[in-house]
């Protein structure tokens, strides 16, 4: 897991292949870190997700999965869009559908060429999934991954916040990582 960087900032601002985007079904835009990601990219990160087909009336982009856009303004050369699981008190597969974002999402950066990856706590906003298990989720399906997938270098996690930065160290932690990098890196636009 050494390849795995905690840092805190805008994760529109850095300087990547992709950074991943916690979005919606839809694939439309939204509030949030989507929100963010369509407003930094322009106008045309919209066109190109919209020419994303739909599997079924609405849906372009189902929960656990991830589709690919070019990143158009943003620095990165390409936005991953992921739809997490809303949490519903983790009885309903929610863990599983988090994991599978983060695999689908490295899976389709390795498919791409990408060698650098940037992604935000996904689910943790405001479909409300605990930071702590979410955490725990986005890192050990990383690095389970990252065992086998050597073209990857750097896969970075973006905290917007201290609260989320501090539950992915804790989570890293808790995994035993070999890299005695307990600070976070702070990133400025």
């Amino acid at each position: 897991m050494n390849r795995i960087e905690i840092v805190e900032g805008d994760i529109t601002a850095l300087e990547v292949d992709a950074i991943v985007n916690a979005a919606n079904e839809r694939l439309l835009g939204g509030g949030g870190v989507d929100g963010a990601i369509h407003r930094a990219a322009g106008p045309k990160l919209l066109e190109a997700c919209r020419r994303i087909p739909e599997v079924r009336p609405g849906v372009r982009c189902p929960t656990g999965e991830a589709r690919m856009t070019d990143g158009h303004r943003l620095p990165a050369r390409f936005v991953i869009h992921t739809v997490g699981p809303v949490w519903r008190g983790g009885g309903r597969g929610e863990a599983k559908l988090l994991a599978s974002c983060y695999r689908s999402s490295l899976r389709l950066a390795v498919e791409n060429g990408v060698r650098s990856i940037a992604f935000p706590a996904i689910s943790t906003g405001v479909y409300g999934y605990p930071l702590d298990e979410a955490c725990g989720i986005a890192i050990e399906t990383t690095g389970e991954f990252l065992r086998t997938a050597r073209s990857l270098e750097r896969v970075l996690f973006v905290a917007f916040s201290e609260a989320v930065s501090s539950a992915l160290r804790a989570a890293r932690h808790r995994l035993n990582d070999p890299a005695p990098r307990d600070d976070v890196r702070r990133t400025t636009p």
